[in-house]
C-alpha cells in the first residue's frame, strides 16, 4: 500500500482539480434536454463565437510557430549582448496578469498609442478589432513555442549536422533532413500549449476587444456576459462546446505528434 501512495495521490489530486469540475459542468448539461441544448448551441451569436474563438487562435498559432522557432534558433545556437535579457523576457506573459496585458495592449496599438498611430495613417484599426483579438492571443501564448523547442536545440548535436555537410549536403538540405525531424514534435507540442492558451484567453481580450456580437466577440466572453445575465444553462453550453472543441483539436495534434515520432524513428 505504501509503495501505491504516489499513484494514488496522483490519481485523486487530478480527479478532484480537473476532472470532477469537467463532470460537473457535464453533468449540468446533461440535465438539459438535446433540443434545447443544440437550439441554444447553434445560435448565431455563439456559432459567431466560435468562429472567431477558433480562428483567432489558430492564426496566433502559426504566428508564435513562425515567430517562436526562429527566436528559439537564434538563443539556442547565436551568443550577442542583451541575450539573457531577451531570454528573461519571453516568460514575462507567465508572470503579467491577463488584465494587466490588455492594458498594456490597448496603451500600445491604439490610435494614439505608439504602433496604433502609426497603424492608424494606414486606415489600420487594431484596438476593438478581430485584429486586436489575435494581437492579444500571440502575446499571452508566444512563449510555449519558445520554450517548447529551446531544449531540445541545446540537446542536439553539433556533429550530426558538420557530418552532413561533410558529406556534401547543403545547409537547407542539412535543416530539412538533420534538424527538422527531432524538433518536429517539440514544435506541435508548442502548438498545442499555445493554441489551448490562446483559445481560453479572456482577460486581455475583454479589454482590447469591442466584445461586439458578430465583430470580435469570443467564446469566453460570451460565457461571461451569459453569467452576467445569469443565463447559467446557456453559459454551460457554450462552455462544453468549447470543451468539445478544443479537445478534438488537442487529440488531433496529439495524433500527429505520435505519427511524426514513429516516421522519425
Amino acid at each position: 500500500m505504501r509503495k501505491n501512495w504516489p499513484i494514488l495521490f496522483t490519481i485523486s489530486y487530478i480527479s478532484f482539480i480537473l476532472l470532477l469540475p469537467i463532470f460537473s459542468m457535464l453533468n449540468n448539461v446533461n440535465e438539459t434536454f438535446f433540443e434545447i441544448f443544440w437550439k441554444r448551441a447553434t445560435e448565431p451569436i455563439a456559432v459567431s463565437a466560435y468562429i472567431v474563438t477558433i480562428s483567432m487562435a489558430f492564426l496566433a498559432c502559426l504566428c508564435n510557430a513562425f515567430f517562436g522557432f526562429i527566436i528559439a534558433w537564434v538563443l539556442t545556437r547565436y551568443n550577442f549582448p542583451g541575450k539573457r535579457l531577451i531570454d528573461a523576457a519571453i516568460d514575462l506573459p507567465f508572470a503579467l496578469p491577463t488584465s494587466v496585458a490588455g492594458l498594456t495592449l490597448v496603451t500600445v496599438y491604439s490610435e494614439k498609442g505608439w504602433l496604433g498611430s502609426f497603424f492608424s495613417k494606414f486606415g489600420i484599426q487594431i484596438v476593438f478589432t478581430k485584429l486586436g483579438v489575435m494581437i492579444a492571443m500571440i502575446f499571452v501564448s508566444f512563449p510555449f513555442v519558445v520554450r517548447s523547442i529551446q531544449p531540445v536545440l541545446q540537446e542536439m548535436e553539433k556533429e550530426l549536422e558538420e557530418a552532413a555537410w561533410s558529406l556534401g549536403a547543403s545547409p537547407w538540405k542539412t535543416f530539412k533532413k538533420v534538424v527538422f525531424p527531432p524538433l518536429l514534435p517539440a514544435t506541435l507540442t508548442g502548438i498545442t500549449l499555445a493554441f489551448s492558451r490562446a483559445i481560453g484567453e479572456y482577460g486581455s481580450i475583454a479589454i482590447i476587444s469591442s466584445n461586439f456580437p458578430f465583430k470580435d466577440l469570443i467564446a469566453s466572453v460570451l460565457i461571461f456576459q451569459s453569467l452576467e445575465q445569469y443565463d447559467y444553462k446557456g453559459a454551460t453550453i457554450v462552455g462544453t462546446v468549447v470543451l468539445f472543441i478544443s479537445l478534438i483539436l488537442l487529440l488531433s495534434i496529439n495524433f500527429l505528434q505520435s505519427w511524426s515520432r514513429k516516421t522519425s524513428i
